[in-house]
């Protein structure tokens, strides 16, 4: 499916833009590259977490139908990587979203994860915890997102997250948080457990998920298994400074020295080069569409001559491709030193990538110049998707325990979190169920809200025939103290 045009306006009308203080310092991108090596294993990362981490609950809403609670607790992050979590970004702040009354002898609870840009608790609130409880009657935990909301640094504007590390630490605090807030579900009684999202929150409630010894929901929506093309071919690139990356790549040898040495690409690009020569002539034809396509032709005799030099000019292209994807994970760099000379001018297939791919930024300053090194050969765009895939790709995590649990959503046009040569949630995760919406990354986000918590009700419902099943079988593990919702309140509220 083509990728949503929806998805290309939506993003360029955004004022975000992403990594505009760099990589993050090389040292803390060490420090965090080792210890994904230890919370991306669920025999590693649980133990982490006590059972009675400390959290405290500060405020209660009762409402007619439901009650509200607010709570924080220190991140535990910060705890086992001292001084890498900025201090705004310290203290996890969520709300519990629980129904006055339950209707039967289950107290399901979903943890929800916010997507980009999605600040606060009130609209996951609104579209999703609240229309769950009435139609589902399941209870919802919302957790601030790190760098988001109470939680934004105050050098921050809006969701412009500084430095690339600052990803890897809301990772690492997300999926630490969730397994605390866990624990404090089942120490008072609540279950059938879940955890869902949509776009990032989605992928981050999936490695959360991994983590969690026993049978838990999970619904991600509109995300993948990797989110190493959601920043290299998807329309979010088109926010990052590319060229100022670059220009730290190689500026600080720790980066290409020894930090790209930490890395792996996890899925072989050739996949992705394959797939974009077979469709390059369909997308030639609809280029020549676009006004663009005239000025680019500009100089040119006939339309006939520029066709004939790109097919003269296919072969060579071909070549340089495969040479390149080739290398993939096997440590070859390709430098502007190595590919000096090789070009001695730009072809008219590297002119129309200019407009075939997404460009790094509407600022002319800061546009990629595509004209002296191809995109498929820029170091540091793969020092970013071996970074990504190091430190998301779901194949560096456990798989979760429970794999009949997982209802994924994912839309078939979507231009934000694009699949092509990566690996699918079928191939990782044997046993989940993957559902495709004729739609883009936006319009899903905005037209299929009532599908998205019709699955987690459905994940639910599986959940509970899956806990009566085990409950006699598991009942030493299951044996915790059952509160009244009276209780609860007076344990977590006058408590503090």
């Amino acid at each position: 499916m083509a990728p949503s045009k929806l998805d290309s306006v939506y993003r360029r009308l955004l004022l975000t833009r992403f990594f505009d203080k760099g990589w993050g310092k090389p040292e803390n991108l060490q420090r965090l590259f080792k210890f994904r090596k230890i919370i991306s294993r669920r025999e590693t990362c649980f133990p982490l977490i006590p059972n009675d981490y400390p959290v405290e609950i500060i405020k209660e809403e009762k409402h007619q139908d439901y009650t509200i609670l607010e709570g924080q607790f220190l991140t535990p992050l910060e705890l086992h990587l001292p001084g890498i979590v900025p201090k705004p970004v310290q203290d996890a702040h969520f709300q519990v979203v629980i129904p006055r009354k339950w209707k039967d002898q289950y107290k399901p609870i979903c943890i929800h994860l916010a997507g980009t840009g999605d600040h606060f608790f009130w609209r996951r609130r609104t579209l999703i915890a609240k229309p769950l409880l009435k139609e589902g009657n399941i209870g919802a935990i919302i957790l601030e997102n790190p760098f988001y909301g109470a939680r934004k640094p105050d050098n921050q504007v809006r969701s412009n997250l500084h430095n690339v590390s600052d990803i890897f630490v809301m990772g690492g605090c997300l999926i630490m948080e969730c397994l605390v807030l866990l624990h404090w579900c089942e120490r008072n009684g609540f279950g059938p457990l879940g955890v869902t999202g949509l776009s990032m929150g989605g992928h981050m409630a999936s490695l959360a998920a991994t983590n969690w010894p026993k049978p838990i929901v999970l619904v991600p929506c509109l995300s993948w298994s990797t989110a190493a093309t959601v920043f290299t071919t998807g329309v979010m690139s088109q926010s990052i400074n590319w060229d100022m990356l670059e220009t730290q790549y190689y500026s600080d040898g720790k980066y290409r020295e020894r930090l790209s040495k930490m890395v792996t690409i996890i899925d072989d690009a050739f996949t992705a080069g394959q797939k974009f020569m077979k469709d390059f002539n369909q997308s030639l034809i609809e280029l020549k569409k676009d006004i663009t396509y005239t000025k680019l032709l500009q100089g040119t005799s006939t339309l006939k001559t520029s066709e004939n030099v790109i097919k003269s000019n296919k072969t060579i292209e071909n070549c340089k491709m495969d040479k390149y994807f080739n290398g993939i994970g096997k440590n070859d760099c390709v430098t502007p030193e190595a590919t000096k000379g090789k070009i001695e001018s730009s072809s008219t297939l590297t002119k129309l990538m200019k407009y075939i791919l997404p460009t790094t930024s509407r600022n002319a300053s800061h546009r990629i110049d595509i004209t002296k090194t191809n995109w498929w050969e820029r170091e540091a765009l793969q020092f970013m998707r071996g970074m990504m895939d190091e430190c998301t790709h779901l194949k560096n995590f456990s798989v979760p325990y429970e794999t009949s649990l997982i209802i994924a959503i994912c839309a078939k046009d979507d231009a934000y979190v694009p699949r092509e040569g990566c690996s699918s949630l079928e191939e990782i995760w044997p046993g989940v169920e993957v559902r495709y919406l004729d739609a883009g990354h936006v319009s899903a986000h905005v037209l299929h809200q009532k599908l998205f918590r019709s699955s987690i009700i459905e994940a639910f419902e599986r959940a509970k025939k899956m806990h009566s099943t085990r409950k006699e079988d598991s009942s030493g593990d299951m044996n915790t103290s059952k509160l009244s919702y009276q209780q609860l309140l007076n344990k977590y509220v006058n408590a503090f």
